[in-house]
């Protein structure tokens, strides 16, 4: 199946000099993917995105046709002359999105569970071996998806293996399967300080599903025969393991000080602040990534881009938006979210969302939603410092909404601190620096 023409996009920035190393990250996000192709000096030589086809099956999505077809659209879409030049590969996907799948035939035994959706009847099973408020101890984890999978499945477990999103991405690349991140590992229960998967884990009946694990940007084994023949890559392309989008993002912004944080306005919000202290409390959906010797803590909310797409199109959120005194607070309160269920600052599956009274004016309206996110980003920052984080001094921007004048300027009022945008704010960035650090 062929993508319209505005389904995809791909650029070439700068000319590639013959012999030049270059690293290709992609970035499987929540509506689409992207990939970024940068030299040993992090300067970008292409870009690309592409849509996600919306394959059906019966009345669901066909995700894992939907993130396959959509794969090695990108890697065809790379400039032909510059396939030949790329060294290595990382992805980054969504985080707590999982697959389980039949080892010896590569099939998926179950539909994909998303990284927002929800499995209440494994909470109370996951609440009686993990620790109190453990990370793994929210309805959308990695490991209550998997133990609902468990009680509920009748196919064969005996091959079984537990992928994330970008795992299996970098499998239908590298080959070997059942390898991931530490990043991505967290929400299944593997402790990054430990380096290993916790006892009260591994006692478990279903703990030889779980994945082996790596440090992100580690290399796996070499980009598998038949693709590079097909499209070009050179013989020694190797593929590395990936991240969740989010920390991808963090990484594509570089801060690199504790106290500078991060937040990813896409079509959800996502915080990481870079702490020096490991902060875990799934009664707040917070939760702690290893950041070589420091810890990006924060969570992520579903609210965001998704919620403002259901009221408002591009076009009226850029011309809305241009009328908005951002000096001047809105008194609306909402929570907006596009459906019921929240996860940071408050983890509720039944959360319900606010999104009215809707004033006559859309100028209000869009203000007040927009000062309300922002709002629930306070609140995330607080929380975090309450738990014993590091105070953030200072927030980067990634994401769709980074690219809103109108809306740093709320959030800078309401956050009381520096924001602006991060001089590189697509995850592919970020997946890329992971593919630089794999090669070396």
């Amino acid at each position: 199946m062929r993508l319209r023409r505005s389904e995809r996009r791909a650029s070439s920035s700068t000319d590639v000099e013959i012999g030049e190393k270059l690293y290709l990250g992609m970035d499987f996000g929540t509506s689409g993917a992207r990939y970024a192709i940068i030299d040993k000096q992090g300067i970008i030589h292409s870009e690309g995105k592409r849509e996600y086809p919306l394959f059906m099956n019966g009345d669901a999505v066909d995700w894992v046709r939907s993130w396959k077809t959509t794969l090695f659209s990108l890697l065809e879409d790379i400039p032909i002359t510059m396939r030949s030049l790329i060294t290595s590969i990382s992805i980054d996907g969504t985080s707590a999105t999982t697959l389980i799948i039949d080892s010896k035939t590569g099939e998926a035994l179950a539909r994909p569970l998303l990284y927002n959706e929800s499995c209440p009847d494994a909470l109370p099973i996951v609440k009686s071996i993990a620790p109190s408020n453990h990370t793994v101890c929210s309805g959308s984890s990695t490991l209550c998806k998997l133990v609902s999978w468990w009680s509920s499945s009748d196919s064969s477990k005996e091959s079984a293996v537990l992928m994330h999103q970008a795992d299996w991405l970098l499998w239908l690349l590298h080959g070997k399967i059942g390898v991931s991140d530490y990043n991505n590992a967290l929400k299944v229960g593997y402790d990054p300080e430990l380096e290993a998967y916790p006892p009260w884990l591994k006692s478990q009946p279903y703990s030889y599903i779980l994945p082996t694990i790596q440090a992100p940007g580690t290399t796996i084994s070499t980009l598998k025969k038949d693709i590079r023949a097909k499209l070009g890559f050179p013989e020694d392309c190797v593929v590395c393991t990936g991240t969740t989008d989010s920390i991808a993002a963090f990484l594509a912004a570089r801060a690199t000080q504790p106290g500078k944080a991060v937040t990813s306005l896409g079509s959800t919000l996502a915080i990481k602040l870079l702490s020096t202290t490991r902060i875990e409390d799934a009664r707040f959906g917070v939760y702690s990534h290893r950041l070589d010797d420091k810890w990006l803590v924060g969570g992520a909310s579903n609210t965001g881009g998704a919620v403002l797409r259901q009221l408002f199109s591009d076009e009226q959120l850029e011309n809305l938006s241009k009328q908005i005194d951002p000096m001047e607070p809105s008194s609306l309160d909402y929570y907006p979210l596009p459906a019921e269920g929240e996860r940071f600052p408050v983890a509720d599956p039944k959360f319900v969302p606010r999104l009215g009274p809707r004033p006559e004016s859309d100028v209000a309206y869009l203000h007040g939603i927009l000062e309300s996110i922002a709002r629930i980003e306070a609140k995330g920052y607080a929380l975090l410092k309450d738990l014993g984080a590091t105070e953030v001094e200072e927030v980067f921007t990634a994401g769709g909404g980074s690219k809103n004048d109108k809306w740093t300027k709320i959030r800078e009022r309401v956050l009381g601190l520096p924001v602006s945008q991060a001089l590189q704010t697509e995850a592919a960035y970020g997946a890329a620096l992971l593919a630089l650090r794999g090669s070396q």
